[in-house]
């Protein structure tokens, strides 16, 4: 199973490793996946398996370390993979782990059954990989146009309001918005139960142009307050800006998942980043251009994902497509860049794979 992730040319391949270097920067990452903690010369010599002395440790270290591999994140600290290390880590020293018959039938099990719509099997299936993985779970939904069976605006504190749609599938979209400051519970309810009364059994599709026209007339006995937040909340839907064909939906579970492993302010700080840049519209096209012409898993580390890379995390994400083998959506996890590549890469596939054929 590749990545298909690539090195940069320019920088260290393994073949420029000893099999001792190898060796002791494998022992380095995987401590780092396990901990998150720099591990020193004197506790990998402890392992006997090495068979070599500290100091004989601090020189391979050292001259890892001159490659761009590894760094100290305090003077006499130990070591810790940089993202150019955990790059040539996965590609080319990456040992994938095999899932347990139990761990595929408890796929198998969540996404399959009598009655689910899709949209039901790719919440249970992302909610299920996000428990596996301890990460959050993210799933690009194919665009639909069902009708509507629930609207809600539902107050988050000062100037912010989240749009919640239910479908008639079932499927549950969330959506932030700003209001205007100050504004009263009471324009929520009438904002609610105007679209309500429009909206519920059409699609959105459907009762736009009457919405905008109702709007646009003044027929539609709303007050100014109220009127603002119809509008956000239907803009956020129906986005006509969007226009690069990168239509569909982004669904994410789990995201407390990546806070329970948080061990200083500025991971939690790193954490808000990841949650912050999910909310974004742009969050769903660059997810889709990740993969919507990629065979197999892809993983990204750190920087190479321009719309996650300030935070510091790796995004493991695989295709799935439709009975005519084109690709309509993704399925993977974002976490740390400690992730643990070996048991998440072959989830994330088998999953992909897995609602590919419930599609087919």
């Amino acid at each position: 199973m590749s990545s298909n992730a690539k090195t940069p040319p320019s920088g260290p391949q393994i073949k420029d490793l000893s099999e001792r270097s190898r060796e002791i920067f494998r022992r380095i990452v995987d401590a780092y996946v396990e901990t998150g903690e720099p591990i020193g010369s004197r506790t990998l010599s402890r392992d006997k398996s090495i068979g070599v002395s500290p100091a004989t440790i601090r020189n391979v270290m050292a001259d890892l370390e001159d490659l761009g591999l590894l760094f100290s994140p305090h003077t006499s600290a130990g070591r810790l993979p940089t993202e150019l290390g955990l790059r040539l880590f996965v590609d080319g020293l990456l040992e994938l782990g095999n899932l347990t018959q139990a761990e595929r039938a408890q796929i198998e099990g969540q996404c399959a059954g009598a009655g689910k719509s899709m949209p039901q099997v790719l919440e249970d299936a992302i909610g299920m990989v996000s428990g596996l993985s301890r990460c959050a779970g993210l799933v690009v939904a194919p665009k639909t146009s069902e009708p509507l069976k629930h609207i809600e605006f539902v107050s988050l504190g000062p100037g912010r309001a989240l749009v919640v749609l239910v479908l008639a599938s079932g499927l549950v979209e969330n959506r932030l918005i700003d209001v205007p400051m100050g504004l009263p519970a009471a324009s929520l309810v009438e904002a609610t139960n105007y679209l309500s009364s429009r909206l519920v059994g059409r699609t959105l599709q459907e009762a736009e142009a009457e919405i905008a026209e109702e709007l646009a007339s003044q027929r539609a006995q709303l007050d100014a307050l109220t009127r603002r937040v119809v509008e956000s909340g239907l803009a956020t839907y129906v986005d006509k800006d969007a226009g690069d064909g990168m239509e569909g939906v982004l669904i994410v579970r789990g995201q407390a998942q990546l806070l329970e492993d948080v061990t200083a302010l500025e991971d939690l700080e790193r954490i808000r980043e990841i949650f912050a840049a999910l909310e974004t519209k742009e969050a769903l096209s660059h997810l889709l251009k990740l993969t919507d012409t990629a065979e197999g898993v892809q993983i990204f580390i750190g920087s190479e994902s321009q719309l996650f890379g300030a935070s510091g995390c790796s995004v493991v994400m695989a295709p799935y497509s439709n009975s005519g083998q084109n690709i309509v959506g993704a399925v993977g996890v974002i976490g740390p860049t400690r992730l643990n590549y070996a048991r998440i890469v072959p989830m994330v596939d088998y999953t992909a794979k897995v609602i590919s054929r419930l599609i087919g």
